[in-house]
């Protein structure tokens, strides 16, 4: 059964996210990150590319021919994705495909609109059974 992830209290939910991306790449873990907004993933793309400057997260929209071997892959969409380590829900609504990934990573921002939506996914998945951990973020 996937393990679910709340990390509560993100000023800036993109810059958490290249922060837990980072950390799975770091830990040789595969991660694919989806929102069905292509816009949200740009944002996302073009943030992993600047997030640190020391480090470098190797990352591709998914159904690009190098997927399979890239670690941090971008989907809109469960089909095309080569991995089912991590998955790192950038999205409003949970993700319909999340069932076959060993670890779901839910992100709540600190405005009313995000954690009432935040909510709304914790309920679906404790209705259905999975086991959910709730984590204060840490500053960086």
């Amino acid at each position: 059964m996937t393990r679910i992830d709340f990390y509560h209290y993100a000023d800036d939910k993109l810059h958490f996210a290249c922060r837990l991306a980072t950390k799975a790449f770091e830990r040789e873990s595969k991660v694919v990150a989806y929102s069905s907004d292509p816009k949200v993933l740009s944002a996302f793309d073009r943030l992993l590319w600047t997030f640190q400057s020391v480090k470098f997260v190797p990352h591709c929209r998914a159904g690009e021919t190098i997927a399979a071997e890239t670690p941090v892959i971008l989907a809109t969409a469960g089909d095309e994705v080569p991995h089912h380590d991590v998955l790192l829900n950038l999205d409003d609504e949970w993700p319909p495909f999340f069932a076959s990934f060993e670890r779901l990573l839910e992100i709540v921002a600190t405005d009313d609109e995000d954690k009432q939506k935040a909510r709304g996914r914790y309920a679906f998945y404790k209705k259905r059974g999975y086991e959910i951990r709730v984590n204060a973020i840490e500053p960086a």
